[in-house]
């Protein structure tokens, strides 16, 4: 039996006795670690080499990652980054010694199973850690990504605070970048109503439109990284201001580290376009 395919479809991880309902028998996971096709990463406890470290190291410490990494590596945008592994351990699990260990525990109801937790949970769990900026983004970059259904958006927004479910209340499925999440949450608690994801004749989609004079865009880190697509924005920012529109360009160091210069330039447009 070639159990590295059989731990591998089990996201990298599993239990022996997970293993031994595909028929798996302790002698041979023995052979398998003594060859070194897998290791043991406590007793009853298996991975291939290739799994993610992050969720090795969670599920030695005994739970599953989650939070930030979890998220990163279910491919959603995440604001911050985890210094260290954080790991669910269930509402009353088990802490396993291991060495180093930074590991930061969540101790919260729900199936947790070892290695990497659903989206679902990680997002819940985030919110708790990260707060809402954070939580704002990594949810409507879920949604967009079809990561979380119908259901699991009424789940998560069960478990929030009463407090933040308003966060849920207010996301949308079409956020194409977190920057443009957090430049939308923003506005929203400074009062200033934009739409989002606007097809402009001539311009094409812009990230967003406010009292339809002017244009918002959120540039990431990825964008303007050819002359090419430098020479496409001006383009569309020139084609936007011969149809009475002002464009406004953030990139991602601004919008992240310099919002007080990104709300200046805002509220000096606005105050253009109301005159």
């Amino acid at each position: 039996m070639q159990l590295s395919p059989l731990i591998h479809a089990h996201g990298g991880i599993a239990r022996g006795s997970e293993l031994s309902a595909f028929g798996c028998t302790r002698k041979q996971l023995s052979i398998a670690v003594r060859n070194g096709e897998i290791r043991r990463l406590r007793p009853g406890v298996f991975a291939t080499w290739t799994a993610d470290e992050d969720a090795v190291t969670a599920a030695s410490h005994g739970g599953a990652l989650t939070c930030s990494t979890a998220l990163r590596l279910h491919s959603v945008w995440v604001l911050d980054t985890d210094e260290h592994p954080h790991v669910w351990l269930g509402a009353g699990g088990r802490r396993f010694a291991h060495t180093p260990c930074t590991c930061i525990q969540h101790f919260r109801t729900g199936p947790m199973k070892l290695g990497v937790a659903p989206v679902e949970h990680s997002l819940v769990h985030a919110f708790a850690c990260h707060g809402e900026e954070f939580f704002f983004a990594a949810f409507e970059s879920a949604w967009n990504r079809r990561l979380i259904g119908r259901d699991v958006r009424v789940r998560i927004r069960r478990a929030l605070p009463a407090s933040a479910r308003w966060l849920v209340d207010l996301a949308r499925d079409d956020a194409e970048s977190g920057l443009e999440s957090l430049v939308r949450l923003r506005l929203h608690l400074l009062g200033i109503r934009v739409r989002t994801q606007v097809d402009i004749d001539g311009v094409g989609r812009v990230d967003f439109v406010i009292e339809d004079r002017i244009i918002l865009e959120a540039d990431g880190k990825e964008n303007h990284a050819s002359s090419t697509q430098r020479h496409r924005d001006l383009s569309r920012d020139a084609v936007a201001s011969r149809l009475g529109y002002e464009t406004l360009r953030f990139d991602y160091a601004l919008i992240i580290h310099q919002w007080d210069t990104v709300i200046a330039a805002i509220t000096a447009a606005l105050a253009r376009a109301r005159a």
